[in-house]
């Protein structure tokens, strides 16, 4: 598996080369925005991990960048704790957001959690309803995983991230999901306790799904719980 490694500090840039290598990944360094997004071009990585704050470009213009043509998964490694970094880095379209500092441990199992999620990946979650799930203005291709909306069904990119929490919804359909369950299913069970993944992962997706994404009508939260898929009636 081929990993874009792209952060300016050489100590960081150093030291996750040689720990990533000790677990089998082939490393592509990059020391600046505009590295990255030239070495994703040419050497067609599986996984990207970002730091936001890099020189040439930065780490959300690199994740513009790369979504343009790319949806390998993309994590972003920063030292930026709030919020409003990892809504706008999730709005661009990153896959995962760690903060710094975080252990190799942490840091394996999303890489481990991310391979899992891409859309060509094995293991991903088998589709035992309908093929195609419509409710509103959107269409969901379960097979295809192409999701569109409006009366001309214009295609909305979803991350592999969004993709899986919404995949877990739909094939559950009127059913709570707890919290637990979906964080296990979507990250695997090192993160159960890390639910305020879900609520910006679910955030995401009533912005592209919802009519209206502050008053959802079928990414409905159930308090302290979870989360649940309100198909419309008769569908």
């Amino acid at each position: 598996m081929k990993i874009l490694l792209a952060d300016d500090d050489p100590q960081i840039l150093r030291a996750l080369r040689i720990t990533l290598a000790a677990y089998g990944y082939e490393v592509i360094p990059a020391a600046d925005g505009a590295a990255a997004v030239r070495l994703a071009v040419e050497r067609h990585p599986d996984l990207l991990l970002l730091d936001l704050g890099m020189p040439k470009l930065d780490g959300i213009e690199v994740i513009s960048a790369v979504r343009g043509w790319s949806s390998m998964p993309i994590l972003v490694l920063s030292g930026r704790s709030d919020a409003t970094d990892k809504v706008a880095a999730l709005d661009a379209g990153a896959d995962d957001y760690v903060t710094k500092p975080f252990s190799t441990e942490e840091l394996l199992a999303r890489i481990r959690a991310l391979s899992r999620r891409t859309p060509s990946a094995a293991g991903t979650t088998s589709t035992a309803g309908p093929a195609v799930i419509r409710f509103g203005q959107v269409s969901v291709d379960m097979a295809a995983k192409v999701v569109t909306r409006g009366p001309d069904q214009r295609v909305l990119r979803l991350t592999p991230t969004e993709w899986q929490v919404l995949e877990v919804l739909l094939n559950a359909p009127g059913k709570l999901v707890t919290q637990q369950f979906l964080l296990e299913q979507v990250w695997g069970p090192h993160l159960l306790k890390e639910t305020g993944y879900l609520r910006l992962y679910v955030g995401q997706l009533r912005k592209k799904l919802e009519p209206v994404p502050s008053t959802p009508r079928y990414l409905i939260t159930e308090p302290g719980m979870g989360y649940r898929f309100v198909p419309d009636e008769g569908s």
